[in-house]
């Protein structure tokens, strides 16, 4: 699900892809369900692209939102990131993530994933796991 997640660059929210052109794309803003066209200048990011730096690895996105969404027992977060201090930012993350690079995680990215959750949850997402791709790779390699 995470692959169709998109995040542009400049742009506030996340997006869902609708349809690709070919020299554009089309998504729909996952807040306000406005659809608009993203040409190939636009630094567009898959969801199910990104990692989170560790000490020894990178951990994928969709493994740092499964904990939250454990620790959070599948709900919205109680407390807005803007308000939180850099050092309870680390804090939060620390209890999800506990060896996460604290030199290359800035406290700009922590709430940036902190927002994406809950913008995910409110929309109704809540399988992070990217099962349904590799399944679907599975098929396509049997044929």
């Amino acid at each position: 699900m995470l692959k169709t997640i998109l995040s542009i660059s400049g742009k506030p929210g996340l997006f869902k892809l609708i349809s690709q052109g070919k020299n554009m794309l089309i998504v729909e803003s996952l807040s306000d369900k406005k659809r608009i066209p993203v040409y190939t200048r636009d630094r567009v990011v898959s969801l199910g692209d990104i990692a989170i730096y560790t000490y020894d690895d990178e951990i994928p996105l969709h493994q740092v939102l499964t904990s939250i969404k454990e620790k959070e027992d599948s709900k919205p977060l109680s407390f807005k990131a803007s308000d939180l201090k850099p050092e309870e930012l680390n804090t939060y993350l620390a209890e999800v993530l506990p060896d996460f690079d604290r030199d290359r995680v800035y406290a700009k990215d922590i709430k940036k994933l902190l927002n994406w959750y809950n913008l995910l949850i409110n929309e109704g997402i809540t399988d992070f796991n990217p099962k349904e791709n590799a399944e679907e790779e599975g098929e396509d390699q049997e044929s």
